[in-house]
């Protein structure tokens, strides 16, 4: 049905209110009322209420319209979210559009802003400012519950000895990481909060300009964010972990020191409750896992990457076939660069446990130390050559040393004096072969010292006194091919790991020289040296350059929340 849109629009044509009269030119700002020139004295002889009659086009510039600006507009089209004037609506673009009294819809607006004003101001905001306050207060509660059980953590540990260092160490890295992981969520909800807040308020000052404006196209336009900002985020409640202390038992020392509980947060939605796990919480034995996964992948630029030593558990000195020594953190940047102080390439690399870099030098027989910016020369020998080197728990060092390729030994030196030579068994047979060619040296956590000696194919293990404990050699049933031994390394159950560059591999063995399993998984290329972090993560350096991180056991790590 064809309709005659003048017509129509005649239909809702602003009117005089006393004689309809069209589209009159004044307007009764209290009455809220348009009133043509001849009715404007009738308009105020009504004594009853007061009267303030102002020109219609005086309301704002919104009632000029859009594209025809000498015509005032007096209906909005609701469809278009525009005001219209006559020739708008005579052109039939807006025919089957519902359209609204211009003035009426203004009017509609402001209410509209009160109540989203009073809501805001009543209701919204005052609960988004509980949540803030709360999670302020969870903050603090969270630093000094921790500072308590660190305080804790030190009283329990004053009767240990020198084991008991690394421990305290590695517990309080434990609850750093469960504050850190707690932090993390309170804080980014803390600044989500802050954020809505922020917009709340200036939508509240927005929202008070409006009310007192007779900007018509300003008014018109607003929007309310009220719904969006009912929905009040969930709630985030922080499971504080606490300490429980262990009667010391020293065969079981590492077990029996004690550890935070689990910790969570709890998040309230809709009337539920959820735990979220903060922390996975470690059995006193980690077990082996059955799929040792690549946690980080660095790409080192070592050319030919031969050794790896940890600084800490977020940066880790590498070596190559050159004079420069590099320390990377785990993503990947270098943070430190070093050149040895006879510009030769170090023949193996240490940290020692204050955390100074130690170096071996082939080619003016030194062992030197890196003091903050400072080389030092430790030792220098006559006679024999150093080789590779190791940082005991004790804060001695180990090193393999050979003397014209005839005679391999292990010697402990303390600072720069020789306090054992390890060379021969019980019968004077040499207990490493003659070849100083690839061999490892590491410290076990029963103090074993444990050697991995690449000509004879094998793992050789003797006592802190040098007593010959026993030789690991790689089953020939589970390994494709020769094993040959490059890097070695132990963790904190005293399970011995060492590299099998021949089968791109890492063999695992415990204590006593039983074989474990492998981690054949990780896509290794020529793995050569290796190290463990304070939380048994495994870092592999190969040959090509790159470093791996691996877990290999069920050690904690990191929760990743949302």
């Amino acid at each position: 049905m064809n309709m005659n849109p003048v017509r129509n629009w005649a239909q809702d044509v602003l009117r005089c209110h006393l004689c309809e009269t069209p589209v009159p030119p004044l307007y009764c700002d209290i009455c809220k009322k348009h009133v043509c020139k001849a009715c404007v004295g009738e308009h105020f002889s009504d004594e009853s209420t007061e009267h303030r009659v102002v020109q219609f086009k005086s309301l704002g510039s919104a009632t000029t319209c859009q594209k025809h600006s000498s015509k005032l507009c007096e209906l909005r089209c609701e469809q278009c979210d525009i005001p219209i004037c006559s020739k708008c609506i005579s052109s039939g673009e807006h025919e089957q559009h519902k359209k609204v009294n211009i003035l009426e819809n203004f009017e509609t607006k402001k209410a509209v802003l009160k109540r989203d004003l009073q809501e805001l101001e009543e209701s919204i905001d005052p609960k988004y400012q509980e949540i803030a306050l709360n999670i302020s207060e969870q903050k603090a509660d969270l630093n000094k519950n921790s500072q308590k059980l660190k305080i804790a953590i030190d009283k329990h540990g004053e009767d240990l000895h020198r084991e008991m260092d690394i421990m305290i160490h590695k517990l309080k890295s434990d609850l750093d990481e469960i504050e850190s992981k707690q932090l993390v969520v309170l804080t980014k909800q803390e600044n989500n909060i802050k954020r809505t807040i922020s917009e709340i308020t200036k939508i509240v000052s927005d929202l008070k300009k409006l009310i007192n404006s007779n900007n018509v196209s300003i008014v018109s336009a607003y929007k309310s964010r009220n719904a969006e900002f009912r929905r009040l985020p969930p709630k985030h409640r922080v499971s504080l972990p606490s300490f429980t202390a262990h009667k010391i038992n020293r065969e079981q020392l590492y077990q029996q020191f004690g550890s935070p509980t689990e910790s969570s947060i709890k998040t309230e939605e809709n009337g539920y409750t959820m735990d979220s796990p903060s922390a996975e919480s470690s059995p006193p034995n980690r077990p082996l896992i059955e799929v040792p996964r690549i946690i980080t992948e660095i790409n080192t630029e070592q050319r030919g990457l031969e050794n790896v030593s940890c600084l800490s558990d977020e940066e880790i000195w590498t070596r190559g076939n050159e004079n420069i020594m590099r320390l990377y953190n785990l993503r990947g940047e270098l943070v430190k660069s070093v050149r040895t102080k006879s510009g030769k390439t170090p023949d193996d690399i240490a940290v020692t446990r204050s955390g100074d870099l130690v170096y071996t030098d082939y080619y003016d027989r030194s062992v030197n130390i890196l003091k903050k910016t400072q080389i030092q020369t430790m030792i220098r020998l006559q006679g024999w050559i150093p080789y590779r080197v190791c940082s005991t728990s004790s804060g001695d060092l180990l090193i393999i040393m050979n003397s014209d390729n005839k005679q391999v030994k292990v010697a402990r030196y303390s600072g720069s004096t020789e306090k054992q030579s390890i060379q021969f068994n019980d019968n004077g047979e040499p207990l490493f072969s003659s070849s100083c060619f690839i061999k490892y040296i590491c410290e076990n956590r029963n103090q074993d010292i444990c050697v991995s000696d690449c000509k004879a194919r094998s793992v050789v293990v003797v006592s802190q006194a040098g007593k010959r404990r026993f030789t690991y050699k790689c089953p020939p049933s589970t390994s494709n091919r020769e094993f040959i031994p490059y890097g070695i390394t132990t963790d904190s159950h005293s399970r011995i790991l060492t590299s099998d560059s021949n089968n791109q591999c890492i063999h695992i063995i415990d204590q006593d020289g039983q074989f474990l399993c492998y981690i054949d998984n990780c896509h290794l290329q020529i793995p050569r040296d290796l190290c463990v972090d304070s939380r048994d993560n495994l870092f592999v350096s190969e040959y090509t350059g790159k470093m791996k991180k691996i877990q290999y056991n069920h050690c904690k790590e990191v929760w990743k929340t949302f």
